[in-house]
């Protein structure tokens, strides 16, 4: 059996594509939409306040200044002709169309913490599963998914409490592949080494790890990983990579 596995695909339409290309199954982690890159400051921003903007927005981020960062960002808004609503909901659903197009069969997608779930069953197709605090059997090993991401300054659209996440993670109980968007809570898993900040961690999946002991666990989120694979008790925690950077999935064999 070999499955395929990314995440935080933003937008690389192309390489999702061919992400399947000679596995049994793809799996996929979350954070399809392609809002800001903080390499080439490309996406929806971009594309509506052109890259010197975005380049500020990065810069006070980066250097954790979110007050600034969230007025900076309402300045732009209120620039725009339209309705902001409107105008993110037609350039996110411009991006879904053609990722959802992109997605071999099968399937197996959770949504990341930039994403918005609301809007995928109008782009579902059969052998496209989403899954989220749920359970699916992949070749005879069993595969939890939880989606989302925990509360932070950033104010993304699917942040969750705590509590919340929490509670999709039990519900998932214990499995062969415990897959995230977000990392457990270990601090050599949280740190971007881009982005020069800790990212949120997940105490519950940390806690899941502790007590179930999954062969595996998968995440993304964290573009670029201090250290991108640790080991917790028999657990193999992965961060399977930056899709948007890398354009190669990565590979499961059993």
């Amino acid at each position: 059996m070999r499955v395929h596995v990314v995440s935080d695909v933003h937008g690389a339409t192309d390489a999702l594509s061919r992400a399947g290309d000679g596995a049994d199954a793809l799996v996929c982690l979350g954070d399809l939409i392609h809002f800001i890159d903080y390499g080439d400051y490309s996406g929806i921003m971009a594309d509506l306040f052109g890259t010197d903007a975005v380049r500020k927005l990065v810069e006070l981020r980066t250097a954790r200044r979110f007050d600034d960062a969230r007025v900076w960002s309402q300045q732009l808004w209120s620039s725009l002709e339209g309705d902001r609503f409107t105008v993110m909901d037609r350039a996110i659903r411009a991006q879904y169309e053609e990722m959802f197009a992109a997605f071999p069969v099968p399937t197996y997608l959770t949504y990341g913490n930039v994403d918005v779930p609301s809007l995928f069953d109008d782009y579902l197709r059969d052998g496209i599963t989403v899954l989220d605090g749920e359970v699916v059997e992949i070749g005879g090993r069993t595969f939890g998914f939880v989606g989302g991401g925990l509360k932070t300054p950033m104010r993304t659209p699917m942040e969750i409490s705590d509590e919340e996440y929490a509670a999709k993670v039990a519900a998932v109980g214990a499995v062969d592949v415990l897959c995230c968007h977000i990392p457990p809570h270990w601090p050599w898993l949280l740190y971007d080494t881009a982005a020069r900040r800790f990212e949120r961690g997940s105490t519950a999946v940390l806690d899941a790890i502790h007590s179930t002991q999954p062969d595996l666990c998968l995440f993304g989120h964290v573009h670029s990983p201090l250290v991108p694979y640790v080991r917790i008790g028999r657990t193999e925690c992965v961060n399977v990579g930056h899709f948007r950077g890398r354009g190669t999935p990565y590979v499961l064999e059993w």
